[in-house]
């Protein structure tokens, strides 16, 4: 029995997008820029693709610029808008990014840029009175993740964005998680800029996508062509982007039944795992629900066990058929702890033991409570050797 629960990582592309892509392959192969029929047949695949991305969203056509993926769309908001700017100027992130926003803040940084990473509490949500205290007059961008990955967080973007508006700042989310998940609406939030990936909703890897409110400005980081309204040149991906205007077309349709399912099953797997503290030694507390149910995305799960390492029980449990991910990192033979959860106030100790499992389209309930068992059977073969190895 295998069980794939690693969908924030990505997602199985859908039946519908692969015949899509296999059609364009094979029919519709020009060059979108291209003038003569062969590159007007793929432009109009390209532009079907941009109002269905766009519809997921509720924006304009005209405001989505393909990219190809979450991490050129984030790199893009970030350097787009600091290279407008001669001299150095202020951008606030959360401590919580995903690292395609913590890394080019981090070279922004090295420039001279001043940089504020906003602290997150025990559950990993930014306070918007804190993002209202760290705003300065040279502030010009404010980028904060929607949904966290690796813990499941959803963020009070309505608040965080209107503060930075009001501001002046250009407001940017990173909602690769989030889109194709839960209703987004860029005609009532208060965004500028959001980024989103074809992989992490049934779409095919290599295409992603930027909105861009009408009216705010980016600078390119690529020379070339022009293509994408002048902001991102290079001969667009033709059947990526297809099949990710389809998932996204198909995730739009599938919301309002998927979403109450994926809760109603990660629910079901919280309660599967509640008494885990049973296998924990004496004096010590159970497995650590990673902040707020209300406010976590609906088909992720995300704990830390003490005395585990996250990677341990990732590697137990794929030789158990079963594909989770942790935090954690590996570098010279020791596992690093989860920045993320450091953030959040987790000891180096306990920030190791983090591990998330994310649900999908074809998870069940069997799915679901076979993990939970699993896993309880893991951590009872694992604990006596992990306590002794920290006595």
């Amino acid at each position: 029995m295998q069980i794939y629960l690693d969908h924030s990582a990505t997602t199985p592309t859908r039946p519908e997008a692969i015949d899509l892509m296999y059609q364009v392959l094979g029919h519709q192969w020009g060059n979108p820029s291209s003038t003569h029929e062969w590159g007007q047949r793929a432009a109009t695949v390209v532009e079907r693709a941009r109002m269905q991305v766009a519809a997921l969203i509720n924006a304009l056509p005209e405001s989505i610029a393909f990219t190809s993926g979450g991490t050129e769309s984030n790199n893009l908001a970030i350097m787009g808008v600091a290279r407008q700017y001669r001299r150095s100027q202020h951008v606030i992130i959360s401590s919580v990014e995903h690292s395609a926003i913590a890394e080019p803040v981090r070279l922004l940084e090295a420039w001279g840029w001043q940089v504020t990473r906003l602290p997150v509490d025990k559950m990993g949500r930014v306070n918007p009175l804190e993002l209202q205290a760290a705003l300065q007059p040279n502030t010009v961008l404010v980028s904060i993740i929607y949904g966290q990955s690796e813990v499941g967080t959803l963020q009070p973007i309505q608040s965080l964005g209107t503060i930075a508006q009001a501001h002046g700042a250009v407001f940017h989310t990173d909602a690769v998680q989030v889109a194709g998940r839960l209703p987004i609406d860029v005609q009532q939030l208060p965004i500028d800029l959001l980024s989103l990936s074809s992989h992490k909703l049934y779409g095919p890897q290599g295409a992603g996508a930027i909105y861009v409110r009408p009216g705010v400005e980016l600078v390119p980081l690529l020379g070339g062509g022009g293509q994408e309204f002048q902001v991102r040149s290079g001969t667009q991906a033709v059947p990526a982007i297809a099949g990710f205007g389809m998932a996204a077309e198909w995730a739009a349709q599938e919301m309002a039944l998927e979403v109450p399912r994926l809760v109603m099953l990660r629910d079901r797997l919280f309660a599967g795992l509640a008494d885990v503290s049973d296998l924990m030694p004496t004096g010590v507390h159970g497995a650590w629900l990673h902040e707020n149910p209300l406010s976590r995305l609906p088909h992720h799960a995300s704990f830390t066990i003490p005395f585990t390492d996250g990677k341990t029980l990732v590697r137990q449990m794929n030789l158990a058929g079963i594909a989770v991910s942790s935090g954690s990192a590996c570098h010279s033979g020791k596992t690093i702890p989860s920045p993320v959860l450091q953030a959040m106030g987790y000891d180096d100790r306990l920030a190791k033991g983090g591990i998330r499992l994310t649900l999908g389209r074809e998870t069940t309930e069997a799915d679901v409570d076979w993990t939970a068992i699993v896993l309880k059977q893991i951590l009872e073969r694992l604990m006596p050797e992990l306590v002794g190895t920290r006595s």
